[in-house]
C-alpha cells in the first residue's frame, strides 16, 4: 500500500463539482475513483485539498490517494491520463508519507477570481470568467477588501448557516491585476468556506457599482449579518490556483 500526491488541473465547465454523488459520474472525485477501482479491482477514495463548486476550475488542486500498485509514480500518472477526459489531467505526482492527507496537511490556499469589465462580451473565454459587462470602482473594492485581512468569522459569507466547525478563517493577502477589459482578485488564506470568495466578490462588485459603502465590509464582518452581503458571483469566473503545505 502507497500513498500517492497528485496535482490536478481541470476545467469545471461539465462537471457538478469536486465531490462525488449518487446521482452523476460528473464530478472530479468520481472520475478519478472510477480509473484507479478500475486499475485495482479495489474501491479507492481520492482525497481532496477541498470541494470545488459546480463550474468552478483548478490548476492546482491537490489530491491523495492510497492504493496497491507496482509501478512508478509517473506511470500511474500516465495510467490515470490515458484514462481520463480532456478536461482534467493530472499535471504531478509523487509518493508521499501514509500520514499525509491532501485536505488536512493544507496550511494555505490562492484563489483567484476574474471579472471581464467591457460591454463586449469575451466569447472564447466565456467559461473562465464573469462577463460582468461594465467599470467598476476598484479603487473602492480595494478599500473594501482591506478589512477582510486577517482572522476573522466569515460564516456570513458562508452558505451554510450553521456549521458543526468553526467558521473562523485567516485571509492573509487579497491582490489584484487590472487591465482596461478584465480585473483579476487573488485570495490567499488558511482555508475557505462554502461559497465564501464567491459571495465575498459579489459583495466587492456591489461596492464596485457604489451600491453600497466599502465599509459595509467592516459591519459585516463585526455584526454577523448575513443579510447585508450580496448575492453569490457566478462560478465560471472562480479558479483554484495552488494550495500549500
Amino acid at each position: 500500500m502507497k500513498n500517492y500526491k497528485m496535482i490536478l488541473q481541470y476545467d469545471g465547465t461539465k462537471y457538478n463539482g469536486w465531490q462525488k454523488q449518487k446521482n452523476t459520474d460528473k464530478t472530479i472525485q468520481g472520475k478519478l475513483e472510477s480509473i484507479l477501482e478500475k486499475l485495482t479491482g479495489e474501491a479507492i477514495e481520492v482525497h481532496g485539498s477541498g470541494r470545488t463548486d459546480a463550474g468552478v476550475h483548478a490548476i492546482g488542486q491537490v489530491a491523495n490517494a492510497k492504493l496497491n500498485f507496482n509501478g512508478t509514480a509517473q506511470q500511474l500518472q500516465q495510467y490515470i491520463n490515458d484514462y481520463l477526459p480532456q478536461d482534467i489531467v493530472v499535471s504531478a505526482m509523487e509518493e508521499v508519507p501514509m500520514r499525509f492527507h491532501s485536505r488536512l496537511n493544507a496550511v494555505r490556499k490562492t484563489y483567484a477570481y476574474r471579472i471581464h469589465l467591457s460591454p463586449i462580451r469575451n466569447v472564447l473565454e466565456r467559461n473562465y470568467l464573469w462577463n460582468y459587462g461594465k467599470p467598476l470602482h476598484i479603487d473602492q473594492m480595494k478599500q473594501a477588501a482591506a478589512y477582510l485581512i486577517g482572522e476573522h468569522d466569515f460564516l456570513p459569507f458562508c452558505d451554510q448557516k450553521k456549521m458543526k466547525k468553526s467558521s473562523i478563517r485567516v485571509i492573509e493577502q487579497i491582490s489584484w491585476k487590472e487591465t482596461e477589459q478584465e480585473c483579476q482578485i487573488f485570495f490567499q488564506g488558511n482555508g475557505f468556506l462554502y461559497h465564501m470568495v464567491r459571495k465575498i466578490v459579489g459583495t466587492l462588485v456591489e461596492i464596485g457599482e457604489e451600491k453600497k459603502s466599502p465599509d459595509m465590509i467592516q459591519e459585516i464582518l463585526e455584526t454577523g449579518n448575513r443579510e447585508l452581503v450580496s448575492g453569490i458571483a457566478p462560478a465560471q469566473g472562480l479558479c483554484l490556483i495552488s494550495v500549500e503545505y
